[in-house]
């Protein structure tokens, strides 16, 4: 199953193969570093490759598939389940299924209209009934009764986010071997 080409994420991987800092970041677990990294690199760049929220989008998107692979997070990306596409699920479709308290859903709406976000967040809670459970990831600071992650220059939140999901994997006993100590 092949994905189609993207310049934005092509210009991310592309990055990120040629840098020598990264698989030394990645070897030390420093995931916030690889991430900031990336985006003091790659941020600039992908905005002036698309609308904003949609390059973010492509980003953000970008930046965890690679970084879940290398902390060995299980996840699915792009999952159609019940007619609402699913931007990430932590493990899986089965989990969130049987067990919603170990289920995380990382939404990505690529949109900055609170009335977009709010309607995917609340297509979202029809699936993941633990709202705590579903997290967002914008462009922007934008109030929401989510746990938020902003990628942006000035905005450091997201450069967490591997640690908090890496967290709750632990806490929620979903990753079985606890091989990520971040």
């Amino acid at each position: 199953m092949s994905e189609e080409s993207n310049p934005i994420k092509d210009h991310i991987f592309e990055y990120i193969q040629k840098s020598e800092l990264i698989p030394k970041l990645i070897s030390e677990k420093k995931f916030d570093l690889i991430i900031e990294d990336i985006i003091n690199n790659c941020y600039d760049k992908i905005i002036s490759m698309a609308e904003k929220d949609e390059a973010v989008g492509i980003l953000a998107t970008g930046i965890l598939h690679y970084l879940l692979t290398n902390a060995l997070i299980t996840s699915q990306r792009k999952i159609n389940y019940q007619g609402t596409e699913l931007d990430i699920v932590i493990p899986d479709i089965k989990t969130l299924e049987k067990d919603q308290k170990k289920s995380l859903v990382i939404c990505i709406p690529k949109s900055s209209d609170i009335n977009v976000i709010n309607k995917k967040i609340a297509q979202l809670e029809k699936i993941q009934q633990e709202k705590e459970n579903i997290w967002v990831v914008l462009s922007e600071n934008i109030p929401l009764k989510k746990k938020l992650f902003v990628l942006s220059k000035e905005n450091k939140t997201f450069s967490k986010i591997i640690f908090e999901i890496s967290q709750f994997s632990n806490v929620g006993g979903t990753n079985k071997f606890k091989i990520l100590r971040v």
